[in-house]
């Protein structure tokens, strides 16, 4: 009997040779020596061009502000895995293994997004009419509106309205930005008609606003803050391991649940201010003689 001839495989993102790495048609070491960024890589692996300098900037932003945040679960999933002491990477695949609905980037804002906006051209209707009608439907179900709210940060998250400032200064309004504005508005509208207290956009409802206007679809936004996050999941991992204990309990602390937030204490350096960056060569340099730094490397 004949054999069937095998899969062709293909990709359209990468091939090497000897002498060379090319992604999406550009030579990774060629990018790299013309000053060209990590998110400028980025930008080439999953929308295989050179974005501009805005959009660059625009990506550097969000994940810059998205990269931490405390105790969250992936947090905690990368700290409990840890104190086992299997291989590092265990610990990082399964803090981003608790992104789901609730917490991390979540591509489903993004696909709420995209088909509400569809309705609204198939539908002859404005965004803006769209963005009320977004609005009603899911609270008129009891349903949480994707992208706002922030269950720490009860005041508004810090992180999410300067993204839309952000994208605002950077020229880089477009229909997503028009959208999500407008479900904001129905949202605190609706709220405040109810007599309930004021709910912010979070920061999944404005980056994800901005990695779309730039490009990026709902999956690659989600991979995108994956990777992001995975970084710093990755630091909580690896502090445990050089400055923690291996699984925690002894004869002379107290047994705890290892998902009690209250065992873990910040034990890193006092708040310090950002420096100008006028002034970032100096202050680096002074800092990098000092070695104050060291204690907290890991």
């Amino acid at each position: 009997m004949d054999r069937e001839p095998a899969l062709e495989r293909k990709t359209a993102i990468s091939y090497k040779t000897e002498e060379k790495t090319v992604m999406r048609g550009y030579s990774l070491s060629d990018l790299a020596e013309e000053g060209y960024s990590f998110c400028d890589a980025l930008f080439v692996l999953f929308q295989g061009r050179i974005p501009t300098e805005n959009e660059e900037k625009m990506l550097d932003y969000e994940m810059g502000v998205f990269m931490e945040h405390s105790m969250s679960p992936s947090a905690v999933g990368a700290i409990g895995v840890i104190t086992g002491r299997p291989n590092l990477p265990c610990a990082v695949a399964a803090a981003i293994t608790t992104f789901g609905g609730v917490h991390g980037p979540g591509a489903a804002h993004g696909y709420m997004m995209n088909k509400y906006l569809e309705r609204a051209r198939v539908e002859g209707k404005t965004v803006d009419e769209m963005a009320k009608t977004l609005v009603d439907e899911y609270m008129d179900a009891g349903r949480p509106v994707m992208g706002m709210g922030q269950p720490q940060h009860i005041d508004s998250d810090p992180r999410a309205e300067p993204i839309h400032l952000k994208q605002e200064e950077l020229g880089l309004q477009g229909v997503y930005l028009e959208f999500q504005r407008a479900v904001e508005k129905y949202f605190h509208a609706r709220r405040e008609a109810e007599g309930r207290s004021y709910v912010g956009v979070n920061v999944v409802g404005s980056g994800n606003t901005a990695l779309m206007e730039i490009g990026f679809s709902p999956n690659a936004g989600w991979c995108i803050g994956s990777v992001t996050r995975g970084f710093s999941c990755a630091a909580h991992a690896l502090f445990n391991m050089k400055k923690g204990r291996a699984w925690g309990a002894s004869r002379n602390e107290p047994m705890v649940q290892m998902i009690d937030l209250s065992m873990i204490k910040y034990v890193g350096p006092e708040d310090r201010m950002v420096p100008k960056q006028e002034e970032r060569q100096e202050y680096a340099t002074k800092q990098k003689e000092s070695g104050e730094y060291k204690q907290w490397v890991i």
